[in-house]
């Protein structure tokens, strides 16, 4: 773990030192505001419009993956008490307040990684644009100094698998 503590700690300072050019800023600041939810909120009500004949089980999976991904980060988040890269060091541009004062694993991943997973399965003609999205949750949470990048891999491995996980429970359903 040490090994790993001490490759976050050095990335996390290059990251909260680094004037990142205006585009990226502004791509991180709205990636993680359409991850807070309303990215997937908007993309669960065009499934439900357009989604054709597999949509109730594709917006089953995705909200089963992604409640068990809420329901499991907030008790790893107590029980390992990771404190948040601003707790060590501030950010140079980035104003933004976490969410809680715990930052392994990373909520705004894993949600990210369940639905749009859970959605790429049902949608594979949707995947890049998800997984984009995804990923771009992902590295605005590491870009504006909520998480270490261990925090997000955590994040998008469970993310992953709990889609996957879903995605088999509502088939079988």
């Amino acid at each position: 773990m040490s090994f790993i503590a001490l490759r976050d700690q050095n990335l996390m300072r290059r990251v909260n030192r680094w004037h990142a050019p205006r585009w990226i800023r502004l791509w991180m600041i709205c990636a993680t505001r359409g991850g807070d939810g309303w990215l997937w909120y908007a993309m669960g009500m065009v499934i439900l419009l357009f989604g054709g004949g597999q949509r109730f089980p594709a917006m089953g999976a995705g909200a089963l993956a992604s409640g068990a991904g809420i329901a499991l980060f907030l008790r790893i988040k107590k029980a390992t008490g990771r404190r948040r890269p601003s707790a060590f060091e501030p950010h140079c541009w980035a104003t933004l307040l976490p969410p809680d004062q715990f930052s392994f694993p990373s909520g705004h991943t894993i949600t990210a990684f369940a639905v749009a997973v859970s959605l790429s399965r049902f949608y594979p003609e949707l995947a890049c644009g998800l997984l984009f999205c995804a990923l771009s949750v992902a590295a605005s949470r590491v870009l504006l100094g909520m998480h270490f990048l261990s925090d997000v891999l955590a994040g998008a491995a469970i993310g992953t698998v709990l889609a996957c996980g879903a995605v088999e429970v509502m088939r079988v359903l």
